[in-house]
């Protein structure tokens, strides 16, 4: 008895992955460099961090254009779609334990370091060997170079980006379902609207930066409490960038008339992507500005 086997299409071998790997590679030390160098003329790290993103973004779209031709030659089949979802889901999953060792070192820093600093736990004498105006305290305000910051309140920008966000997963969700009754009109409007919505966090972003390194002295070199700060929302923000990046993609392959209300995973994968990002967002607000 013969068994029918499902078509199954295995991609030639792509250079993608390695010139990806390059990009996070500039990116990585440029960014390195560019803290390094700050207040200093003349440093080259800015120029590797701008031709790491130019190359990663030159990486994205030339794989998601051989994705979508693939797909549209029709080599994909239920069990290609199958693996779509599950390497999108463990995709995720990698994301969420990325996050988690961020948040788990914040907690750490909170909750047992600055305690046990401060002479917590039968360590009366630890506070001694600090410098003298250390307080036991979170957020840490001063370090041992003498410097003060200020804290960065949740109110007036980091709200506002939280409503951003918690609207923009409202309206994606609104595209979805108009995806799904194959309304074209009111999913082009409602996806675009959250690409805008996208953008507007990241501009707030920008502005709460530059109010963060101005007027409250709050940089990197603002001891653990500068350092848990922008490492936790600059992520994010590079999370928020590649969301949008992927959601104006689609968006542009909407206007192609691509997808249709049975078959359109790119669309859902960038949805799942991007209410991961607005879940984070709500966890980061709530532990790093509220709490």
């Amino acid at each position: 008895m013969n068994q029918k086997y499902e078509h199954y299409y295995v991609p030639d071998q792509s250079p993608w992955p390695i010139v990806g790997a390059v990009a996070l590679f500039f990116i990585a030390v440029g960014a390195a460099l560019t803290v390094m160098d700050m207040g200093k003329e003349g440093g080259s790290g800015v120029y590797l961090l701008y031709v790491g993103i130019a190359v990663l973004l030159y990486m994205l779209f030339s794989w998601f254009k051989n994705v979508i031709e693939e797909s549209h030659q029709g080599l994909y089949s239920a069990q290609m779609d199958r693996s779509f979802r599950q390497g999108m889901s463990w995709f995720i999953f990698s994301e969420v334990m990325f996050f988690m060792a961020f948040f788990g070192a914040l907690f750490y820093a909170r909750m047992f370091s600055v305690p046990w600093l401060g002479g917590a736990d039968n360590n009366a004498m630890t506070n001694e060997v600090l410098w003298p105006t250390f307080e036991a305290v979170w957020p840490l305000l001063n370090t041992p170079g003498g410097t003060s910051t200020q804290a960065m309140g949740w109110q007036g920008l980091p709200l506002i980006n939280t409503l951003i966000l918690l609207a923009s997963s409202v309206t994606l969700h609104f595209a979805h379902v108009a995806m799904e009754n194959n309304k074209r009109t009111p999913l082009k409007v409602f996806l675009g609207v959250t690409i805008l919505l996208g953008v507007c966090f990241l501009g707030l972003q920008v502005e709460e930066y530059i109010y963060a390194y101005n007027d409250l002295n709050l940089t990197l070199d603002a001891g653990i409490y500068g350092n848990t700060f922008f490492l936790l929302t600059g992520f994010h923000g590079m999370h928020v960038t590649l969301g949008t990046i992927i959601l104006l993609i689609v968006f542009l392959r909407i206007l192609k008339g691509h997808f249709t209300k049975n078959k359109h995973f790119a669309f859902q994968a960038a949805a799942w992507y991007w209410h991961f990002v607005d879940v984070v967002w709500l966890c980061l607000f709530v532990f790093v500005y509220v709490l």
